[in-house]
């Protein structure tokens, strides 16, 4: 498996296609293939799995995905860090991502831009460009639990 504690695996019709389509369009890069069923994917220190809808017997959960419903509400997305938020919008754009937020610095310090790639999943791209304390945008810390 990847490094990191939390691997979101995202289903989609044809596993070949979404892996080039998110290498070229938002720079991941292929770790491991798993017969044409399963990728892992990396982007810096994170990672995703790319699994096919309908998986194979035994697959996991995810391999008994429903088929996507285009008018159902939204109910998931993937925010990643990356070092130039507007060079990632601009490769993104080009390479035919549906763009759903343009590149915008909000008072909390981040400038991000929200993609959906060609299994509808929505992403951000976030990059820090200020450190603003959470009161100044109307935040607050978390307590102890």
């Amino acid at each position: 498996m990847p490094a990191g504690t939390v691997i979101p695996e995202l289903v989609y019709r044809d596993v070949g296609e979404a892996v080039a389509w998110l290498c070229n369009t938002f720079g991941f890069q292929e770790r491991l293939r798993i017969g044409d069923h399963r990728s892992q994917l990396v982007f810096g220190d994170g990672s995703v799995i790319v699994v096919a809808r309908g998986g194979r017997p035994g697959a996991g959960a995810s391999g008994t995905a429903p088929p996507q419903r285009p008018d159902r509400e939204v109910t998931h997305g993937v925010m990643v860090r990356v070092a130039d938020v507007d060079g990632h919008y601009e490769r993104a754009k080009a390479s035919g991502a549906r763009i759903l937020h343009l590149p915008e610095t909000y008072p909390y310090g981040e400038r991000q831009y929200t993609a959906e790639d060609i299994g509808g999943h929505r992403w951000t791209f976030s990059q820090t460009v200020a450190d603003v304390a959470p009161e100044e945008w109307g935040g607050r810390p978390a307590g102890p639990s």
